[in-house]
């Protein structure tokens, strides 16, 4: 059977996440929003591991074992195991090697790729480096292939992160029948967060192994997630007043901002050219490119803010109507939308139809839409 799945969130043991971040909290956003497989981010911190270990889960949502932790290099990665248990005993592998892997959500661990992915293998876990093209704290802003960070341990996925798609990955030599996640990375359960990004497996059952068996034989249907011109990194631009760059000009001046000095960061989409991306995807699973519900309704509001009070009663009002925010988003006919919000119908369609102007981001500012 098919269910969506968002493998990576994070707890409020990890810097800049909402408080109201919880098990409950979680569980009750994924089902709003769709999401059957639901990470548990963290994992390698005590606590947060106890709180899941000792949930009451009826709700039907799969929690599948999720991790982030930075090795060297500020490279990410990203873990998943079959139960908890595996990584309590990571937990153990890892704190030699680790000063805060008992305080932080998303621990530094001084290992390289290659030896924190043969620990992870060694304990039948999965891993993958996490929003690869990032120019933060990620593979390729670091490396400038696989082996490079990961030596002879293979990846078992990629994750793009929110300023690419398929088609960045594509036509990468490294990255030829590695699969690809698309994930949140949420630090708050609000909708425009949660599940901003997922995946759509193929599972077996409802349960963790079910779930962490088609991560592991890539049986992933669907990617989902931003136009990656929306994504806070996709262009090349200045990391503070967020002037737009080509790699050209970048380089004529020094990486450096000639209106304010601030720090030119090469954007995602410039950096996947360089390592031979930017292909249409050949045997991927489709790539859907999804704006979140709460989103539209701002747009359609007027407002700067998917957070005011207006926005989120519209978002409810669809939600308790018409089911999920996916399946509003993909699946519910316009006309009955359109009977509950026609305003937002209208911007459903326009989105479903491809009729969206992107603003492409970049430097650390998120990009922006306009629909008719």
């Amino acid at each position: 059977m098919d269910v969506y799945a968002d493998l990576h969130i994070h707890s409020p043991f990890s810097m800049a996440t909402s408080p109201a971040v919880s098990p409950s909290s979680l569980l009750a956003g994924a089902a709003i929003k769709g999401i059957g497989v639901l990470g548990s981010g963290d994992a390698l911190h005590p606590a947060w591991r106890r709180t899941w270990e000792t949930l009451d889960n009826d709700t039907g949502i799969t929690i599948l074992p999720t991790a982030e932790v930075e090795g060297k290099g500020r490279v990410h990665h990203l873990i998943i195991m079959e139960g908890f248990a595996q990584f309590a005993e990571l937990h153990g592998s890892l704190a030699p090697h680790s000063r805060d892997i008992a305080t932080s959500g998303r621990p530094h661990v001084k290992l390289t790729g290659e030896a924190i992915a043969a620990v992870v293998h060694d304990l039948g876990g999965l891993i993958g480096p996490a929003h690869a093209f990032t120019p933060w704290t990620s593979l390729y802003a670091a490396h400038n292939s696989v082996a490079s960070c990961y030596g002879e341990e293979p990846i078992d996925f990629l994750e793009l992160g929110l300023s690419a798609d398929s088609s960045y990955g594509a036509g990468i030599p490294d990255l030829d029948g590695v699969p690809f996640l698309t994930n949140s990375d949420a630090h708050s359960v609000h909708p425009t967060k949660l599940g901003r990004e997922f995946n759509r497996l193929d599972v077996a059952g409802a349960t963790p192994k079910a779930a962490f068996d088609a991560v592991r034989q890539g049986r992933i249907t669907l990617n989902a997630g931003f136009f990656p011109e929306e994504g806070k990194y996709n262009r090349t631009a200045c990391t503070r007043c967020y002037r737009q760059y080509t790699l050209e000009e970048a380089a004529a001046a020094g990486w450096t901002c000639p209106d304010d000095g601030g720090a030119i960061k090469k954007g995602v989409c410039d950096r996947a050219r360089e390592l031979g991306g930017m292909h249409a995807p050949r045997d991927r699973p489709p790539y859907y490119h999804v704006i979140p519900l709460g989103e539209i309704v701002r747009v359609v509001c007027g407002t700067c803010s998917a957070f005011t009070k207006g926005v989120e009663e519209r978002y409810r009002r669809l939600t308790d109507t018409l089911g999920t925010e996916i399946a509003i988003l993909t699946e519910v006919p316009i006309d009955r939308i359109a009977a509950i919000d026609p305003a937002v119908a209208a911007g459903i369609a326009a989105f479903r139809e491809g009729r969206v102007a992107l603003v492409p981001g970049g430097g650390g500012k998120y990009g922006t839409f306009t629909l008719p």
